[in-house]
């Protein structure tokens, strides 16, 4: 049986950097392609996501394993501002305003306590929640994988194999190891782009802070409204993304250092995004995905992935050569990573014993689910918010107690 490796336990640097490489594998197409698509500096969402990893790392005492990336919610808002108006200063106001909602979620949380939470979403509400969080995601990974079929299957058998037979250190870098191989056997085939690498090292180091790609906040009333509202949608994803975790590492995050340093912690790392020019940070499925898959759950190599973000802000051919790795490849492993989320959500319910022959828990978990994949916008906001209150509304619409002389009636 493979060995569980906990969130406090510290391994070997020789194993802990390539585990934190790992993560930085997971996480670095997504984190730059927000930037690509909104105009923002792809150096600058690199630079804000490390940063802003070590800051939630610290205030939630490195107790939860999460990386936090560029985050997908803001991209027409960000598109609007920095592409179409060319107002880059108004755009951070924004994402400085999402920051500040977290903040008041933040003393909300702290004020009335998290013991709430568990009240409103039991097992049969959080265990779709968490399988959506993956399942929602697989469209994504399909559609890279359809580049090129034949490289994506090879990645995914080869990742997959070595997450079970492996022997050793390898059994724990299953995702490293698959990647290498999909980019070996892309390059084979010429699907590789060595091009951009090579020239690269014409200008090596990058300063990320540089004129032109990044502006202090200049407070613009629209990107405000714009993006704000946005922010109840993703701490909602956050709360899912908790109950993952917590779920694949047996502990209870929510309580323990508790889902208001989660919420301070990510709304601080965005306030800090939106002071660099950076887009909002959130917690990262991929990441998650790694977690599950190598049953390897200590921060530290967290850490390292952030420090090696930070590194690949200011390194050009490093951030070339992450960005050839072709997108089969990279479809491959998310379908695993993906995949292992949506199973981890299943097993929440069977840990749970949750009776389905009960039509108010089948209907909580058929809404949650056809709302989490059918929706395709914030799917999971929508679907966990729904989960949330149909479940309320169903527990408490039950008939009225039958009073003493009827139930004396009913037996006789």
């Amino acid at each position: 049986m493979q060995r569980v490796v906990g969130i406090d336990e510290k391994l070997p640097l020789g194993q802990a950097i390539p585990l934190g490489v790992q993560h930085v594998f997971a996480m670095f197409g997504s984190t730059v392609l927000v930037p690509f698509l909104t105009g923002l500096s792809p150096a600058i969402a690199l630079l804000s996501s490390g940063i802003g990893t070590i800051v939630f790392l610290l205030i939630t005492k490195s107790k939860v394993p999460a990386y936090l990336g560029s985050s997908f919610a803001y991209i027409a808002a960000l598109t609007l501002f920095v592409k179409t108006q060319h107002n880059l200063g108004g755009a951070m106001s924004g994402v400085v305003s999402v920051g500040l909602v977290y903040l008041l979620l933040f003393l909300l949380v702290k004020l009335i306590g998290t013991g709430f939470i568990h009240k409103l979403v039991p097992p049969v509400v959080s265990g779709p929640v968490v399988a959506i969080i993956g399942l929602s995601l697989t469209p994504t990974a399909a559609s890279m994988a359809a580049k090129n079929w034949y490289i994506a299957a090879f990645t995914l058998v080869v990742t997959a194999v070595l997450s079970i037979y492996a022997k050793g250190f390898f059994k724990v870098i299953p995702i490293l190891l698959g990647i290498i191989a999909g980019y070996i056997l892309a390059a084979c085939t010429g699907l590789v782009n060595f091009a951009p690498i090579a020239a690269s090292f014409a200008t090596p180091l990058v300063f990320p802070l540089k004129a032109g790609v990044w502006s202090l906040p200049v407070i613009n009333i629209s990107a405000i409204l714009a993006m704000a509202p946005l922010a109840l949608v993703t701490i909602i994803e956050d709360l899912g993304h908790i109950f993952v975790l917590s779920n694949i590492t047996d502990t209870d995050m929510i309580e323990n250092p508790g889902f208001d340093r989660v919420v301070l912690g990510n709304g601080l790392s965005t306030l800090i995004a939106g002071f660099i020019g950076g887009p909002p940070v959130t917690t990262y499925g991929e990441n998650i995905g790694v977690l599950a898959v190598t049953r390897v759950y200590s921060s530290r190599n967290i850490w390292y992935a952030a420090f090696f973000a930070i590194i690949l802000s200011f390194v050009n051919p490093l951030q070339a050569l992450i960005m050839s790795i072709p997108t089969p490849v990279m479809g491959g492993v998310t379908i695993l990573l993906f995949g292992m989320i949506g199973a981890t959500g299943l097993r929440t319910l069977v840990e749970a014993k949750v009776d389905f022959a009960d039509g108010k828990n089948l209907i909580v978990a058929s809404i949650i689910f056809a709302l989490g994949i059918g929706l395709p916008d914030h799917s999971v906001a929508w679907a966990t918010a729904a989960g949330i209150i149909l479940h309320y509304v169903l527990d408490h619409a039950g008939a009225p107690d039958a009073a003493p002389d009827q139930l004396d009636d009913a037996a006789k």
